[in-house]
Order: C-alpha cells, then structure tokens, then sequence
C-alpha cells in the first residue's frame, strides 16, 4: 500500500485504467483515491463502480491529496492548471499524463516545484501498457518511488533523464496502438474482401499479430530477419513486400510518426490547432 492520498484531476479512461490498476495491485483502497471533474454524472459512475470519492471542485480535491494526478485533455489544461493555482500542498506530488505539457509548464501554472512528466498508452487499461515518464528536479526520492509504484500499476515503466524523451515517446508508444489498430483494420478488410466470414478474417489477423510479438520476442532477433525467414524468392511473401515498398509503407509510418512528434511539441507550446490539410504534407 502506498498510504497516500491520490486524486485524479480529470476523469477519463486512463485516470480510471490507473484508479483500476492501484485497487488491483493493492496499492491503494478506495478511500485512498478521489476524482475531481465538472461532469457530476461521470463522477457518481466512478464512485459506484470503484468507491473511490467524487470532488466537483479541484482545488478541493487537491487540498487533500498527497499526489496530484493531471489527467485532462491538452486543451483544457491551461484552465485546469489556472483553478489549482497555489492549490496544491507545498509537499504533495503533480504527476501529469497530459501529451505535450512539459514540467516548466505545469510548474509554473500551479506554483509547484515537485512534477512528474509521464506518457502512458491505451493498453495501461488493462494493466499492459507501457509509461515513459521523468521528473523535475524538485522531486525527492520517495516521491519518485511513488511515481514509480503508480506508474507500474499500468504495465511497463521507463524512467528517462531527458524531457525531450517524452514528446517522442508520445509519438511512438503513446499514439502506438492507434497505428496497431489501423493496421488490423486494413487487414480485417482485406480479409474480407478475398471471402473470408468477418470473424475469421479478425481471429486470424488478431492471433497473427500475437503470434508475431511472441516469436519476435522469443527469438531476440532482427525484425528484417525473421521477415527474410519467410520471404521466398518469387513467392507470396515477397509480392506483398514489393508492393508495400512501392506504396511507400515505411515512409508513411515515418512520416506519421513524425506528425505526431510535431503534434506534440505544438501542444506543449500551446499553438493555435493547424487545418489538417494544411499537416497532410508534414
């Protein structure tokens, strides 16, 4: 048990994945945990679901709270942040899951030295994500330790000293599983289109995937040599590799991640949203 207070600011689906982690780890009872957000309804949700207590105002929640959990969409942060200031206890920990927000930023809205930066991912909601996350250098060791044991409760963690580590990580495994599922979806419909059932086109596609991973894993090799193992000279592999390079596949998942990247680093210098035309050639 941590045995410390946590409230969540902001109560969405990875506020409520790591409400969900810490009360199934043991880390944390109910009691222990608060959620604050303006939606009464969401709230009266999640208190019957997990017991924990539901605040309508922030400044109210955090005032009670050891950890400060950020958990707002980048949009609405600047407002958030504008409400807690000077609200947070001087001992308490800010950790923030917010894309794009760095710790100079948070630190300066609310007035508090002690912040933790992470980026989780979508698959944290059911306890196999993976977290990048760093702190400021007004974190004291247990605080960070905490931080630690908080994070862990969604799956893997990796503590990185460099900031900028975050806005790629945002990039790459915290908008991941979208790219991951528009691949299957691909693959669902192509299934599909040659005459497979939906469902057989999905279980086959899902266990392929899965099956990949492992392999990949086990064998602790180069994903371009397990793609040579089954690639044959004038075989089916190989007419599908041919096309994809000459769809520009790998430049186009560069190229996407990359956006990405540009995205978050927008968000965290709070630019104007851009047409999404006018991102389309990034």
């Amino acid at each position: 048990m941590l045995n410390q207070k946590i409230a969540f600011v902001g109560y969405g689906a990875m506020a409520e994945a790591m409400i969900g982690g810490l009360l199934r780890q043991k880390l944390a009872g109910p009691a222990d945990l608060l959620v604050s957000g303006p939606r009464t309804v969401r709230g009266e949700e999640l208190e019957r679901r997990h017991g924990v207590r539901h605040f309508t105002d922030n400044r109210a929640a955090a005032a009670e709270a050891d950890i400060v959990v950020l958990s707002v969409k980048p949009q609405r942060l600047s407002d958030v942040l504008k409400g807690l200031k000077d609200g947070v206890r001087p001992d308490s920990l800010v950790l923030s899951i917010v894309a794009g927000a760095s710790i100079k930023k948070i630190s300066r809205a609310l007035g508090h030295a002690a912040v933790v930066r992470s980026m989780p991912n979508t698959p944290a909601q059911i306890g196999a994500g993976i977290t990048v996350w760093t702190v400021s250098d007004a974190v004291a060791e247990p605080q960070k330790e905490a931080a630690r044991t908080i994070l862990g409760a969604l799956g893997d963690e990796v503590f990185v000293e460099d900031e900028s580590y975050l806005d790629m990580a945002t990039a790459l495994s915290g908008t991941g599983p979208a790219y991951v599922f528009l691949f299957m979806e691909a693959m669902f419909d192509a299934g599909v289109h040659m005459g497979f059932p939906r469902r057989i086109a999905e279980q086959l596609v899902v266990q392929t995937i899965k099956g990949s991973v492992a392999f990949y894993e086990k064998s602790q090799s180069h994903p371009a040599f397990l793609r040579n193992q089954v690639t044959s000279p004038g075989g089916t592999s190989a007419e599908a590799m041919y096309y994809f390079e000459k769809a520009g596949f790998r430049t186009a998942i560069s190229r996407a991640i990359w956006a990405a990247y540009q995205r978050s680093r927008e968000l965290g210098k709070e630019a104007p949203p851009h047409d999404p035309e006018a991102r389309g050639n990034v």
